[in-house]
């Protein structure tokens, strides 16, 4: 059996170690990343300087030189695409680096992690053959 299925007796020895003391320091970080947050954007709502609104004040500026024409043009649809994409293959980086620090602790406690990892690099390598046939990183066409 290549995936085997995880049972209570296998995962009974991580559970027992983390217990909701492992995520006290997270949580805590959570609160205090909050916290700071609200405060700052609550100081500077209430202390911050407003200003007068008019269509003078309100165009956009380009270069000291009035504009002309719509302002907001309309980007080409592979600007979106090629951000997507980056999106994509960055995201899959914040997922395989944990994976390669609890690496050891999963073979410590006899849990299969290679075959998952495999499967989600096999499912991203069919993804990108995909975007190669069908253009999808092509900027001229």
């Amino acid at each position: 059996m290549i995936f085997p299925l995880v049972t209570a007796a296998v995962l009974g020895p991580i559970i027992s170690v983390m217990g909701v003391a492992a995520y006290s320091a997270f949580l805590i970080q959570v609160l205090l990343a909050a916290g700071i947050t609200g405060l700052v954007v609550g100081a500077s709502h209430f202390f911050g300087q407003r200003g007068k609104h008019s269509p003078t004040k309100d165009s956009a500026y380009e270069c000291g030189i009035p504009s002309h024409g719509a302002i907001h043009t309309r980007f080409s649809v592979k600007f979106y695409v090629t951000a997507l994409l980056f999106m994509l293959f960055d995201l899959e980086v914040v997922i395989l680096v944990p994976w390669t620090f609890i690496y050891r602790e999963f073979l410590a406690n006899n849990i299969a992690i290679l075959g998952p990892v495999l499967f989600f690099l096999g499912v991203l390598v069919l993804g990108l053959a995909y975007e190669v046939k069908k253009g999808a990183l092509e900027w001229e066409r």
